[in-house]
Parts: structure tokens; sequence; C-alpha cells
């Protein structure tokens, strides 16, 4: 499984160009707020068109400005936990988690719930509103819902950011199963480099440039 990204995008301040190839494995973009990594994960989700973008993943391209490809976000199978955790707060954690599953309902591959639940150590959050979720355990429910949507391709924006410093600690162990038992290609976009040193295969630096000619946004290529 090969991702490939090329994404090239002006804004009022800056430009941002990032040029890089993975695969299997977590692959982290780091940078500074505002450097462009939450608007390339949303390109590789289909959710944002840049002025200028090629996305393929195992062949298959799913975004090509200059062939007027894009891919729907819900035909591209890519799990996306957003920085929010996105949570349907009337539901319980088995039905939000079911919920990722129901985009799944056309696919036999993919983790199923009872993998999920114990991959995650979910079993005792279950019956939980989200309400009654500490911030650690609210990203393994947002980890959990997006893998059960069977997704050919995780993207995590920030799974840490709004986790106090002790509870990133309870959620590492759960990001290296994943990385060691998920044969997927990860993105995780961060700016705190010791949360991915020694687990990423793959560094890229990002970081945006005015918009006018020099100094255009670093790529990386790992």
């Amino acid at each position: 499984m090969r991702l490939t990204v090329e994404i090239r995008h002006a804004f009022d301040r800056k430009t941002v160009d990032v040029r890089f190839e993975t695969s299997v494995g977590l692959t982290a973009l780091l940078g500074p707020s505002g450097s462009g990594k939450t608007t390339t994960l949303n390109v590789i989700a289909g959710l944002f068109r840049p002025d200028h973008g090629i996305v393929t993943l195992d062949g298959a391209t799913l975004t090509d400005t200059r062939r007027g490809i894009l891919v729907p976000p819900h035909e591209r199978h890519v799990g996306y936990v957003f920085q929010e955790s996105r949570l349907f707060p009337h539901l319980n954690v088995r039905q939000n988690l079911a919920f990722g599953r129901w985009f799944n309902r056309r696919r036999s591959s993919g983790v199923g719930v009872d993998e999920v639940v114990a991959l995650l150590a979910l079993e005792p959050l279950l019956h939980r509103s989200p309400s009654r979720l500490s911030g650690g355990e609210t990203r393994r429910v947002a980890l959990g819902r997006a893998l059960l949507s069977a997704p050919r391709l995780l993207l995590l924006d920030e799974p840490l950011g709004s986790v106090d410093v002790r509870h990133r600690q309870d959620i590492l162990p759960y990001l290296d199963r994943l990385i060691s038992e998920l044969r997927l290609p990860m993105i995780y976009v961060t700016h705190d480099r010791a949360e991915v040193e020694g687990r990423a295969s793959r560094l890229i630096e990002i970081q945006a440039g005015p918009q006018a000619g020099a100094g255009q946004a670093g790529a990386g290529f790992a």
C-alpha cells in the first residue's frame, strides 16, 4: 500500500508546498501551527481542493486537480481522527463505534468490533456516554470508530493535542499497538517531535513560506 501526495496551495499570507511518498507504518508530519499540516490531511481525505494536488493510494488516483479528479471523501475509505473527538454526545460508546462500522457495511475487509474493543481496551467504556469519558478515553473511542470504517489509510490530526501530559502516557501504548498490529499507512500530525520519535518510520518537516516567490513551504521526502 503506497501513498503519494503532492500539494501546492496559496492562502492569503502563505504558500503550502508538500510532496512525499509513504507506505505501511507511521509517517509523522511535523511543523508549527499554520504550516499546512491539517490542510495536507484534508486534501488527502478529499475535504479540501487545493490549487494543485495529486493524491494516489495503492495506484488509484484520489485527487488530480489538473485532470479534474476529486474522489468524494466517502469513497476514499480513509479513517480520520480529527483534533476534536467529534463523538455523538447522545450515543454511548458502543453506539459511536457502531456508527464507524456503518461505513463498512458494504465491505468484508477490516477489523471487527471485538478486535477493536480488545485492541484499544474499550470494554469497560461501552455503555458510557461521551460526557463521562476522560480525554484519553475519548481519543481511544475516536480511534476505534475510525478503524471500524475499514480504512485503507488512517489520518491522525494531533490526536494527543487535547489530552493532558499524564493521560498522554496512557494513550501512547495503544498507538504503539496500532502501529505494530495493523498493516495500514498512518499519517500523524503533530508539532511535538517527542510524540513520534521512535514510533514513526518517516518524519516529514513542513514549514509554510510567504505567498510571493522566495521562501515557499518546506517539502519533505522520507
